[in-house]
């Protein structure tokens, strides 16, 4: 696959979103539409995506390049306007998704291609371990295939540990979160168990990881492995005033896909998990203060937009929303935005929306 953007950010958040999905296989990610016309007669890629709004070359004319050198190659279109969907099939597009661009958008065009193509639906490739803790909880070994548990202790044992990598978990404290109306003794026998399977089952599913016993208890240890949770444990703000790094801001943003260990019912996990949801909001408002500072209103939206995907009726996020509408110069469209948030919220809770939400509608209506 090949991905053609020209905003480098949304290209790396592209390379996150399709690199977590284990049928595709990027073979050219592009910032500019003339390189990648001239690579892709030699890399024939399966699909192309491609954003519509480049400057010098649009998405359609390229697409229209690219149909005469890769028959094959079949395109999706990225972008932020519905209004491009008609134009796109005028091209023969395969497909068209609407930025932000998410997991569960990929996966529908992944799923699509598989029906109408003659590839097996074959295990993912080789060497791919992956971790995923937000959103749900998803581990895949070396051979990319979904680890099988022998039993629910166990995986809830390693979703323990990786809260807390590298860092001594105590033994008695492990036998409190997971057998907490067990006696002592069968307790402890069911701990050393559940030590021992994990780490046969580290080894064996090749996931850089492994279980150390310690003075007082047991360790992880990251030995190769990286996963979404890690990652954000590592990411410290900048300083009041000082330069944040955008590009990585937004890839941790595009990891966070809901909550942590979301579906699974960890009775320990409900702290950590109201935590990292409001490290997730800050870092979008973090994002979305870079982006207001260099007038990148597009991009700005994009986000808050994929934070309301998750988390809809975040008023302080509705309200950032409406406010870049405001700023941008797009005040009919803020007008229908905050109708539709009005009416949903109503039903949802029977009652109004926040009277500063109003207030901001009302300001700008009257001028």
């Amino acid at each position: 696959m090949v991905i053609v953007e020209d905003e480098k950010p949304i290209l790396e958040l592209m390379r996150v979103v399709l690199g977590r999905n284990p049928y595709c296989q990027i073979v050219g990610a592009y910032s500019s539409p003339f390189e990648a016309l001239e690579a892709c007669p030699a890399l024939q890629p399966d699909i192309a995506f491609l954003d519509v709004e480049m400057p010098r070359l649009s998405g359609l004319e390229l697409a229209h390049r690219i149909n005469e050198s890769c028959e094959q190659t079949r395109i999706v279109f990225t972008t932020a306007h519905k209004e491009y969907a008609l134009e796109a099939f005028n091209v023969f597009a395969f497909d068209y998704i609407l930025k932000p661009v998410t997991p569960a958008s990929i996966q529908r065009i992944t799923d699509r291609l598989l029906k109408i193509t003659d590839l097996p639906a074959a295990p993912p490739p080789k060497n791919k371990v992956s971790i995923r803790c937000f959103g749900s909880f998803e581990v895949r070994n070396s051979q990319g295939l979904l680890v099988r548990w022998p039993t629910r202790k166990t995986e809830e044992f390693f979703a323990y540990l990786l809260c807390y990598p590298n860092q001594e978990a105590d033994k008695w404290q492990l036998i409190d979160v997971l057998w907490p109306e067990m006696d002592e003794e069968r307790a402890v026998h069911n701990l050393h168990n559940t030590v021992y399977r994990l780490k046969k089952l580290l080894k064996e599913d090749g996931l850089g990881l492994d279980v150390v016993k310690t003075g007082q208890g047991y360790q992880l240890e990251i030995v190769t492995a990286s996963y979404d949770l890690l990652e954000f444990q590592d990411y410290t703000p900048a300083l009041p005033h000082a330069e944040e790094d955008l590009s990585r801001l937004e890839r941790l943003c595009a990891m966070y896909q809901g909550h942590l260990f979301d579906r699974k019912d960890y009775l320990w996990k409900h702290r950590l998990e109201e935590e990292y949801s409001k490290r997730f909001m800050s870092m979008v408002q973090n994002v979305v203060r870079l982006c207001l500072a260099r007038k990148d209103w597009e991009r700005a939206e994009q986000h808050l937009s994929a934070y309301l995907n998750l988390y809809p009726f975040d008023e302080n996020i509705n309200l950032l929303l409406m406010k870049v509408f405001a700023s941008s110069g797009k005040r009919e469209r803020m007008h229908r935005y905050y109708a539709d948030f009005e009416n949903r919220y109503c039903r949802e809770f029977g009652i109004a929306p926040p009277r500063e939400m109003k207030e901001l509608a009302d300001a700008y209506h009257s001028e």
